[in-house]
């Protein structure tokens, strides 16, 4: 058993459209039983019967943490997908069984006397979602500042207006109401904490923003969804312990081509490239690398890749599996 390999029974309880493209599914126990706890901004990964196979993608948890009885999780309908928000969104059906993991967070709400700034565009919300029932229940000072291209699409927007109130801030594109984040890290006092999770142009904003007006890396933090690992050739990843050849298209990673092939288990937990698990040495060849982990040098040296995002330059890349 890998970390996080999906191992808990869950049955499909709810469906809700969230937005046109976005349902909320709410999981319950298999033997109706407690969910393990997790803390705000925290992610399972749950196995997915595609018709390609099966797939292991990781959905934030919008439930709150102080009642364990069901998760809930939202899935965006993509048309790149790879099968699995598709069977998510036109299969799974109230009453059918899951696989998912144990929680794991890697964007966790930071102790702070100052306010905690939360900056979400579209389906980036979704982590947010859990963090503000902990924010709440703490009576912690926040912010939420939702971005988002109309409020026809956006999901959960009268929700979160009802449950936050004057600390709820909707940024509507369709009717011009940028958000600006220059202005808003500009407001911050010494001990607020900053918290972003959306489209790479939105995180690369609020990085820009604090470099320039000098805020500690430490009170800025991001989580990034769907990271690129798609785009280019398709090629072939060798296992250099056992020989095995294995070929990745041009749609998958290294790890979901990995995984569907089965024999070998790896580590993983992100799946976005930010938290190293899933590092693996490379023996021959050169890695396109994609991650927000390894620094430019150990990038340069093409000693090792993150294989969830990161693919071979060329069309044959050995690994140390």
């Amino acid at each position: 058993m890998t970390l996080q390999t999906p191992n808990i029974a869950v049955r499909v309880v709810r469906i809700e459209q969230a937005s046109p493209l976005i349902k909320r599914f709410t999981l319950q126990a298999a033997d109706g039983g407690d969910l393990p706890a997790f803390g705000g901004g925290s992610h399972i990964i749950v196995q997915i019967p595609a018709a390609s196979g099966l797939l292991y993608n990781a959905y934030s948890l919008l439930s709150s943490p102080f009642r364990l009885q069901q998760y809930q999780i939202a899935v965006r309908r993509e048309e790149a997908s790879r099968g699995g928000s598709a069977f998510m969104h036109e299969q799974l059906a109230v009453g059918d069984m899951l696989q998912i993991s144990s929680p794991n967070n890697l964007f966790p709400l930071h102790a702070t006397s100052g306010r905690q700034i939360l900056i979400a565009g579209g389906i980036g919300i979704t982590p947010f979602m859990s963090q503000l029932e902990e924010l709440q229940a703490n009576g912690a000072a926040f912010e939420l500042h939702y971005a988002f291209r109309s409020r026809e699409q956006a999901a959960f927007v009268d929700e979160l207006s009802a449950r936050c109130g004057a600390h709820c801030h909707l940024h509507d594109a369709a009717r011009g109401e940028q958000c600006d984040v220059a202005g808003l890290l500009a407001s911050l006092d010494m001990t607020d904490h900053v918290y972003v999770c959306g489209p790479q142009s939105l995180i690369e904003a609020v990085q820009q923003a604090g470099a320039e007006q000098g805020i500690p890396p430490a009170r800025l933090h991001w989580e990034q969804f769907a990271a690129s690992t798609q785009g280019g050739e398709a090629f072939t990843v060798v296992l250099a312990r056992s020989g095995r050849e294995i070929r990745v298209e041009a749609e998958q990673s290294i790890l979901q081509a990995i995984e569907q092939d089965g024999s070998v288990a790896v580590d993983c937990l992100c799946r976005e490239g930010v938290c190293g698990t899933c590092e693996v040495a490379i023996v021959q060849g050169e890695a396109e690398h994609r991650d927000q982990y390894l620094s430019e040098e150990e990038k340069a040296a093409q000693k090792s890749l993150l294989i969830c995002v990161s693919r071979a330059r060329a069309s044959r890349l050995v690994l140390d599996l």
